[in-house]
């Protein structure tokens, strides 16, 4: 149903989608009225959205691939662990900014009941922050002041399932039908046990089993991930409709990333194992119209923590996209994978298969995140070289825990199934690359060791084309936090070993280079601007795996519009040398030293990023970055005190007439001009100033 007296823009942007929106919508739930209840319930989100919203999402459909450039760097935080509150976040925003963060994801922070949140994961309101960290009104303030400073804001939305203190949960226990129907539940145990034939159990030491009776309706209900969260019944059209709304409620408060928890489990059958069924691409597909109608500023991002076969068709196609991006899993638990093995024959055969995918696919890569790190490996590629999957799986979590003799890492194991012999690793990154260890034994030589191949692997990470994504705390290396141990609440999940609270003491040292906070985050920082200025860096760009005729160095090549690097990384704790033979000359792009492309030799976990212009000595003109730290400055007489004050008055009032799209943009001489001329010029000069 499109009703004429609608808005022309939102009629405009309907009618694009109407016909295929509709046919699948039916396609699910063969009901024309529920379907025009979707169709009014968009127009009513869009009436609502802010005018400085709908700004934003014209200048983005100027530029729809704003969020591709070399120049983005996310970084994923708990609201409380960061800052303890939104506000607190909000008065760090400036810290962010030096670090290089364009891209801000909040874990979930949306009401969910103490002691039975699964980290925020359980949400018992979708309208409503966590009353110790803020409200709705805050999330707006911080998302605007995000928006100013060229910041995108990330939120989980956990669209499974709710916790069974929701609001649908309590009348579906009081026995009301309606809001049964909005869950699974079940008179006896028949149905459930033939779901538990075919679906593997989420967490079979922790929350074995998918269902759990309620004695409060002597009834069964699906539970796949804890008892405590009842999976919803997308079968349902008023669940879908109501999910979205809810989705759009978020993103109408200025949240321009949406991460679709959990994706593949949202469709249900007996008979199957209820992942990755093909209704699950048509709810995505159209939860990715409803945005492009609504809020087409706002990307999706899908969590599918599967491999890369199941992984991929959540893009969608060209023609039928679903999400705009995906996380970089795969990846992710390969390269740790390979700081234990100091083998990198998996990650290069992982990453040919990833290079071979269409450009116009954008992953999120990350090293650590608010999760485990699960060793769903290719077990058939790696059988030819021995590694059988159990023992191996063993192998893995005993070097990075620190059980194996010579080992620095510095892990715990988590999910640990005996029955199986699988568990999971957590950990951060400086613990497993082994700065604690070094640390705790005051050893500056295995100190500079774990510094050294901590910044190989985000030189690695920055390698990839795609959005790099850091976890709080990575910047400075932060180390684990065993407190958890003394929490009762927290005590049995080991995942919160990487969840403490950012030390803002050891932040402040940053600076100070005889520390091991300042050592480290004065490279990482040279890392990100020399990827943010060099254009061989770009998504776009041709990336293949380049042979090294060693099994302890990886080599990735990467061209650009006359730019070209070989990137070389060194995951052996002794010197190796990559057995290649590059023609041009290069010179390493940090320190813009000659470097002989032949036979290139390696300190142990180490990197090189080799450099070589077609377009003349690109070095000469865009010179390796160099830390600039702050100065104190003599305290300025009082007159000129107050003229830098009115000055600032002004430039503020001047902003806040500015909707700037990114960091790049605010650099241009077109103070106050709407955003969508801001970004047209950007775009004819390709986003490069």
């Amino acid at each position: 149903m499109i009703d004429q007296s609608w808005n022309e823009e939102f009629k405009k942007r309907l009618t694009a989608n109407y016909d295929e929106m509709k046919d699948l919508y039916l396609s699910l739930y063969h009901d024309e009225h529920a379907f025009d209840y979707f169709c009014t319930m968009l127009y009513d989100y869009y009436s609502q959205r802010s005018s400085l919203l709908k700004e934003w999402d014209e200048a983005r459909e100027d530029v729809p691939d704003w969020f591709k450039g070399n120049d983005m760097l996310g970084m994923l935080m708990y609201t409380n662990c960061f800052a303890g509150n939104l506000k607190g976040v909000l008065s760090h925003i400036d810290y962010l900014k030096e670090v290089g963060i364009n891209y801000l994801h909040l874990m979930p922070l949306l009401e969910s009941p103490k002691g039975r949140s699964d980290g925020g994961y359980a949400v018992s309101d979708f309208r409503k922050v966590q009353p110790e960290l803020g409200t709705m009104e805050e999330l707006a303030e911080l998302a605007d002041t995000c928006h100013r400073k060229g910041m995108s804001l990330c939120l989980d939305f956990v669209m499974n399932h709710t916790s069974e203190d929701h609001e649908w949960a309590k009348r579906a226990r009081a026995g009301e039908k309606e809001y049964q129907d909005r869950y699974f539940f079940y008179d006896d145990w028949t149905i459930p046990n033939e779901y538990e034939k075919s679906v593997p159990q989420v967490f079979p030491t922790t929350a074995p089993g998918n269902f759990t009776y309620n004695e409060d309706t002597g009834k069964i209900v699906m539970t796949m991930f804890y008892p405590y969260q009842w999976d919803l019944n997308y079968r349902n059209p008023v669940v879908f409709n109501d999910m979205t709304a809810n989705m759009l409620y978020l993103c109408n408060h200025g949240v321009d990333i949406i991460r679709l928890d959990a994706v593949p489990y949202i469709w249900k059958e007996v008979g199957t194992t209820c992942r990755n069924l093909p209704q699950v691409h048509i709810l995505t597909r159209l939860m990715r119209m409803a945005t492009e109608v609504v809020c087409p500023g706002t990307l999706l991002l899908g969590e599918v923590v599967m491999e890369p076969s199941k992984v991929v068709p959540y893009f969608g196609s060209l023609k039928t996209p679903e999400c705009h991006m995906l996380y970089n899993v795969t990846t992710m638990a390969s390269t740790w994978h390979t700081v234990a093995t100091r083998d990198v024959r998996l990650l290069r055969h992982q990453l040919e298969s990833v290079f071979a995918l269409p450009k116009q696919y954008t992953f999120l890569n990350y090293l650590r995140c608010h999760d485990d790190i699960g060793w769903g490996l290719d077990y058939d590629y790696l059988k030819q070289f021995g590694m059988d999957e159990v023992p191996h799986k063993k192998y893995l979590n005993d070097c990075l825990t620190g059980k194996l003799a010579g080992s620095e890492a510095r892990g715990e194991t988590y999910n640990d199934d005996p029955r199986l012999g699988d568990a999971r690793l957590v950990g951060m990154t400086a613990s497993l690359t082994g700065m604690e260890a070094a640390d705790y034994e005051q050893n500056e030589w295995k100190l500079a060791r774990a510094i050294d191949y901590d910044v190989m692997l985000h030189a690695f990470l920055f390698t990839q084309s795609g959005i790099p994504v850091l976890y709080s705390g990575d910047e400075i290396g932060q180390l684990n936090d065993y407190t958890y141990h003394n929490d009762p609440l927290k005590a049995d999940d080991s995942r919160y070993l990487h969840r403490g609270n950012f030390n803002w003491e050891h932040a402040a040292m940053r600076f100070d280079e005889n520390t091991r906070q300042g050592k480290l985050y004065k490279r990482l920082r040279e890392l990100i601007k020399a990827r943010s200025e060099f254009a061989v860096f770009e998504s776009d760009a041709d990336t293949w795996v380049v042979e090294t005729w060693n099994n302890r160095v990886l080599g990735i090549g990467r061209y650009y519009n006359g730019e070209k690097l070989i990137a070389l990384f060194n995951f052996s704790d002794k010197e190796e040398t990559a057995w290649i033979h590059e023609t041009e000359d290069y010179v390493d792009l940090l320190t813009k030293e000659p470097v002989n492309a032949d036979a290139v030799t390696l300190a142990p976990q180490s990197f090189v990023w080799m450099y070589h212009s077609y377009e003349g000595d690109r070095t000469r003109t865009a010179v390796a970055p160099k830390l600039v730290y702050p100065e104190k400055k003599a305290p300025k007489p009082k007159k000129q005190k107050e003229e830098k004050k009115a000055e600032k008055k002004e430039e503020k009032k001047a902003d806040e007439e500015l909707t700037a799209v990114s960091v790049v943009v605010r650099k241009m001489p077109l103070k106050g001009a709407p955003a969508r001329q801001l970004t047209r010029a950007m775009r004819r000069c390709k986003g490069r100033y």
